[in-house]
């Protein structure tokens, strides 16, 4: 890879890291959309400090975003604690209003610099390494490496510091306040934080990737730990891995960097949505048939042990019986049933005729019981 390539890599990858360690803790609190309205509300406090500092790399808009997406949460909770209306639906007002409305007046005094709306949706990290700090005539190298090396520094910092406070306010707030550890204030510099790592990196790779970088690597992650520390380290690890696939079909496909990274987030989601160990859709089918086959074993030494000592034994521990009578098992069933029952030593075979074991009466008084585990 060239050199320009690498620093667009760089910056994709840190921007993964950072958008990733705040929106675990969204997706576990159930805010996920709140990043998506934070993400677009974020705008106008941008435009503003634009208007007032005139330098898109002020970090007064980063301040200016912060609060507005701030401003966003307030007005979001103030609308859901009317009751009113629910969270969702309250969201679905606040941020389109304030998205629009940094749309205006971006289209309306704004159409000049380099701030525009496709810009701010989708960004172009092709241009970032173009943007440079340059401190004392010395190249540092790409402005946007160094903003969001520092934003996700501060997040990584402050989730370290603040792992117990916040593990603590995400599962049990009710607890975390009785403890005095002001759960509101830990919720709004949690939102404080998404705002900053939203504006840090909307400018470089858009508002959508913000929001599919914050969700996409924790939702994955999330299907294969439920431990936080190890959670945390997967979502940053799955959020590298969608940065640097998407680049790579980026390159191949001559495609959107940011587009085919929102892709990559999908498919890498996708992947572990379906071979996640515990929780995976392949797991989750192999568990069904698994269960599909304990509980037809069960309903056979039901079966068996209502039928002992009754006039009908004989007849109805036959095997054709099993398909041919009132269970209505197919005989290509009924085979794997009784061969698996034959291995576990739940029946023993008499010619055409079952008997159960003492294990298999065991396993048939604990279901009809309502103690088998």
């Amino acid at each position: 890879m060239s050199p320009a390539q690498v620093e667009i890599l760089a910056i994709a990858v840190v921007t993964a890291a950072g958008c990733a360690l705040v929106g675990t803790f969204l997706m576990l609190r159930r805010l996920a959309m709140l990043s998506d309205a934070i993400s677009h509300a974020i705008l106008p406090g941008i435009v503003v400090a634009f208007f007032l500092t005139g330098d898109l790399a002020s970090p007064w808009l980063i301040i200016a975003a912060a609060l507005t997406g701030l401003l966003t949460v307030v007005l979001v909770e103030m609308l859901t604690r009317t009751r009113r209306l629910k969270e969702d639906a309250a969201m679905g007002l606040v941020f389109p209003a304030l998205f629009s409305l940094g749309i205006v007046l971006i289209t309306r005094y704004a159409g000049h610099v380099h701030l525009d709306v496709d810009a701010v949706l989708l960004g172009e990290l092709a241009f970032a390494p173009f943007d440079r700090l340059v401190v004392g005539g010395t190249d540092l190298g790409p402005r946007h490496l160094w903003l969001m090396g520092t934003i996700t520094l501060l997040n990584a910092g402050l989730v370290t510091v603040f792992f117990k406070e916040l593990k603590l306010a995400t599962f049990d707030a009710g607890l975390a306040a009785s403890l005095g550890l002001a759960p509101a204030l830990i919720h709004y510099g949690l939102m404080a934080l998404v705002s900053v790592t939203a504006v840090g990196a909307f400018d470089a790779v858009g508002l959508v990737l913000v929001v599919a970088l914050m969700i996409g690597p924790a939702a994955a992650a999330y299907l294969l730990t439920d431990r936080l520390h190890i959670l945390l380290l997967l979502a940053v690890g799955l959020g590298a891995l969608s940065a640097a696939l998407g680049f790579g079909a980026a390159i191949a496909l001559d495609a959107s960097i940011a587009g085919c990274m929102a892709v990559a987030v999908g498919v890498v989601f996708m992947g572990v949505f379906l071979v996640a160990p515990g929780r995976g859709l392949v797991a989750e089918m192999r568990r069904r048939r698994r269960q599909k086959w304990e509980f037809a074993r069960i309903m056979l030494t039901i079966h068996l042990v209502q039928h002992e000592g009754q006039p009908e034994e004989d007849e109805e521990s036959r095997m054709e019986h099993l398909h041919g009578g009132h269970v209505g098992w197919t005989p290509e069933f009924t085979a794997r049933v009784v061969a698996e029952s034959l291995d576990r030593k739940l029946v023993t075979a008499h010619g055409d005729r079952l008997r159960l074991t003492p294990e298999g009466r065991t396993l048939a008084g604990q279901a009809l019981s309502g103690t088998l585990t």
